[in-house]
């Protein structure tokens, strides 16, 4: 090893074969980055014609190795250990000889994907579901926890709640929502009239459509409409600015100085939500009502008629009832939207990863909450 590579002539490769079950390989010259390449290619066509059992190295005409060179000697032998010949290097000169037995082949040799794979069975499967399961809740649970201590720190000490954030999530969560909101229950409405009045038709009882759609509406399709519009744009949107913020780098920020990002943050759009959710809803009734009477009229009925139904049909249980629901749909929106938010990962995806998940997950724990409240209010005859 006392020439630089720089001053080396290409090295050769001469190939023995021996009882037709040897190859010796003996290679003269110097071996480094820029002239192993052709050796390697020379040494692993031989292998692939000759098939030996038994692979020979001989490097006593090697005057210059470096780890290109060892490099190649080590996939040698990796090879044919693999197809389960045997291998040896004789002849190296000591100071080759010592760099070659500091690199051990069976720590170079990439691991066996087949070995690496493990098939998932059902009973592992379902485990890990229910652990990712339990891990989920129990975030959910700590955060649920966080956000109402600090609702009941903001009521006890109204002075300490951002005002200025409240309105302004306020006016975005529902003065802005207010024409979706109304165009999407009107739609609803009216599709829900025209498709009740067909059946009802056969039995002459299309007056009594009013009469569904007023206890649909108040009960049920009112609150759970409006909170799946409102979900789909304000719970993404609160999705999208925390975690913009996380990407950003503002909510460590905020730890840093010391202020807890829950009632600095998450508190003035669960307010806004608690406030104008139900608001919304009044509306989405309003205009659900208003779709009916639209296909009132094109079956010929009068204002006065309808007015009439809907008050006989009509109570304020029912308005309360479905009003009650909206505070909890309220907190699920704002609160998963928050928490997905805050828990963006890293990455250009990770914010619409968030507000996709707000969305989803939202949705369904409303689906579930108002599962469990039509549950109650059949027990409790309401």
């Amino acid at each position: 090893m006392t020439k630089p590579h720089s001053t080396t002539s290409p090295p050769s490769l001469q190939t023995i074969t021996e009882d037709n079950s040897t190859l010796k390989l003996k290679i003269k010259g110097a071996l480094n980055a820029y002239t192993t390449s052709k050796i390697w290619s020379d040494s692993l066509t031989a292998i692939k014609t000759t098939k030996p059992s038994q692979l020979i190295v001989d490097g006593s005409d090697i005057y210059y190795c470096d780890t290109a060179g060892i490099a190649l000697f080590t996939n040698l032998q990796i090879r044919q250990e693999q197809s389960g010949g045997n291998f040896k290097v004789e002849g190296l000169s000591d100071e080759i000889n010592k760099l070659y037995k500091l690199f051990d082949a069976e720590q170079l040799k990439e691991p066996d994907i087949s070995d690496s794979i493990h098939t998932e069975n059902k009973i592992e499967a379902a485990g890990r579901w229910g652990y990712e399961a339990w891990e989920e809740i129990q975030v959910n649970i700590i955060f649920t926890g966080r956000v109402t201590v600090a609702l009941i720190k903001a009521m006890l000490r109204p002075d300490k709640i951002r005002w200025k954030d409240v309105f302004i999530t306020c006016e975005k969560f529902g003065a802005n929502a207010l024409f979706i909101i109304a165009l999407v229950n009107f739609l609803v409405g009216l599709v829900i009239a025209f498709q009740s009045a067909v059946p009802m038709k056969q039995y002459g009882a299309q007056i009594f459509v009013a009469d569904l759609l007023v206890i649909a509406y108040f009960k049920e399709l009112g609150p759970l409409m409006t909170a799946f519009v409102v979900n789909g744009r304000s719970g993404s949107a609160f999705a999208a600015e925390l975690g913009t913020m996380k990407v950003n780098e503002e909510l460590d920020a905020l730890d840093t100085m010391g202020l807890d990002p829950v009632p600095f943050l998450v508190v003035p759009k669960v307010i806004a939500s608690l406030l104008m959710l139900p608001l919304l809803t009044v509306f989405g009734n309003l205009f659900g009502l208003l779709g009916g009477l639209v296909v009132m009229f094109s079956l010929g009925f009068t204002l006065e008629t309808y007015l009439n139904q809907l008050t006989i049909a009509a109570t304020y249980g029912m308005l309360i009832s479905g009003l009650f629901k909206t505070l909890f749909f309220a907190v699920i929106i704002a609160g998963v939207g928050c928490l997905a938010g805050m828990r963006a990962a890293k990455g250009p995806s990770a914010v619409g990863d968030a507000a996709t998940k707000a969305v989803v997950v939202g949705i369904v724990l409303m689906i579930v909450v108002d599962g469990i409240f039509g549950v109650k209010y059949y027990i409790l005859g309401i």
